[in-house]
């Protein structure tokens, strides 16, 4: 549990959220990967293991928010990765 005291002075009590268990809800659902060096990926989260490699399907890498190439299901590798963001 995380615990914060509120400006009233009241303590609040949260669940805290694994990594893990957040990538977990995301599955099958489409996330935004920034890699190191600056790239940018977009697909659906078809799998990841606890060193955060992940399976992403329709893959596509982006400039801005325009698609520059479709990779279709890809591998990228854990320690590449920068963020994992839902797509909207």
């Amino acid at each position: 549990m995380l615990k914060y005291r509120a400006a009233d002075g009241l303590m609040i009590f949260m669940p805290m959220q694994r990594p893990l268990d957040v990538l977990n809800r995301a599955l099958g659902s489409p996330v935004l990967v920034s890699l190191k060096g600056g790239r940018e990926l977009r697909g659906k989260l078809g799998g990841f293991d606890m060193h955060v490699n992940l399976v992403l399907e329709d893959a596509e890498e982006l400039q801005g928010n325009e698609s520059v190439k479709r990779y279709g299901t890809m591998v990228i590798r854990g320690d590449s990765v920068v963020f994992i963001s839902p797509a909207e």
